[in-house]
């Protein structure tokens, strides 16, 4: 009969295998970020049954933590300024070339 903890860490293992393909496939960023973060904990818990208690808490705060709020953050601040810049693409700009551009004299 096999041992318990070498069950659960093979279903652990393919587990990851599947969450980490379906990051990979993902096209929205903020789905990916969503599935980065669900990789991080599988991963945690693929560290905690293999022993390593310090790896898994370093992969639940950077992987499934961290890792995916900076993406969102960085996906929310790239939407503002695409949004700031279709309101108003042409503020600031003269259509006739701006100061300095005729033949001064």
């Amino acid at each position: 009969m096999p041992n318990p903890a070498e069950v659960f860490a093979a279903v652990a293992v393919v587990l990851a295998a599947a969450v980490a393909t379906v990051a990979a496939r993902t096209r929205d960023p903020v789905r990916q970020a969503v599935v980065l973060s669900a990789l991080g904990l599988v991963l945690s818990v693929l560290f905690l049954l293999v022993q390593a208690p310090d790896v898994a808490l370093s992969q639940l705060a950077v992987g499934a933590a961290i890792t995916p709020l900076l993406i969102l953050l960085t996906v929310r601040a790239i939407r503002r300024r695409a949004a700031q810049e279709t309101e108003a693409p042409d503020s600031g700009k003269n259509p006739e070339g701006g100061r300095g551009s005729g033949g001064g004299g």
